[in-house]
């Protein structure tokens, strides 16, 4: 991984930046006219944390991030601690893995509000292919709301033989399609699973739906004909949550 500085924007990908790995931030920029409580909470947790804090202006802070939703807080951070690998993470895990395979899904907004849900559900780790997918940027933690400093994120070589790997793990890989024969709420989900997504419109690749133990479908009782990747993610991690019996 790259050690030259990123950006990070907003209050919630910032905050969580300096709760779990303070040492990275190089520098953080925040609105000088900003005052409100939220502002001198977050002034005081990272001055508790030792972070250099630098007041600037609208016009600097929105060139430092490319946009002007940066609610004031713009970081410059290096290279968070790196994270174990895929197999490392699996051997600590505690009861069943709960895994979200995104195959494809190329819009850092999609990954952002992706990683938000898997972060909510208790996912372990997102994992996708290094050649159809869109990597951590400022937009992706920005949407993501602190999830993409806290779920671990693997972008893999070979994203079928990664699976074969899961399955290897007994890990059940269950993909999503709109001709699949059965519902995702017929799929038993309590047990170790990967659940397995396709960017809208394309769905999964052709190898990857045939790498897949199960393939399932979210029922649609309206006109259009699929839903966007994350709300997918949610209804069918959840579905899990619900399964496992966690409240």
């Amino acid at each position: 991984m790259s050690s030259s500085p990123r950006i990070l924007f907003g209050f919630h990908a910032v905050t969580v930046r300096v709760k779990t790995a303070p040492g990275s931030v190089v520098e953080l920029y925040i609105d000088g006219t900003r005052r409100d409580a939220r502002m001198r909470q977050f002034i005081e947790r990272a001055k508790e944390a030792g972070v250099r804090l630098i007041e600037s202006d609208e016009l600097r802070l929105q060139a430092l991030c490319g946009t002007h939703r940066h609610q004031g807080v713009v970081a410059k951070v290096t290279a968070a601690p790196a994270t174990k690998s895929l197999d490392d993470l699996l051997d600590t895990v505690e009861g069943p893995p709960l895994l979200l395979v995104l195959d494809g899904v190329t819009d850092p907004h999609n990954l952002g509000a992706c990683l938000r849900v898997a972060d909510g559900a208790g996912a372990h780790a997102v994992i996708a292919p290094k050649d159809h997918a869109v990597g951590i940027n400022a937009t992706v933690a920005k949407v993501a709301s602190g999830a993409a400093e806290t779920v671990p994120y693997f972008m893999v070589t070979n994203l079928a033989r990664t699976l074969g790997e899961l399955k290897e793990r007994n890990i059940w890989v269950v993909g999503t399609a709109d001709d699949a024969p059965r519902t995702l709420y017929a799929a038993d989900l309590r047990q170790a699973v990967a659940l397995v997504l396709g960017a809208e419109g394309q769905g999964m690749r052709q190898l990857t739906r045939k790498t897949c133990d199960e393939l399932v479908s979210l029922p649609m009782a309206g006109a259009v004909e699929s839903l966007n990747v994350s709300v997918a993610s949610g209804i069918g991690l959840y579905e899990a949550v619900r399964q496992r019996g966690a409240s």
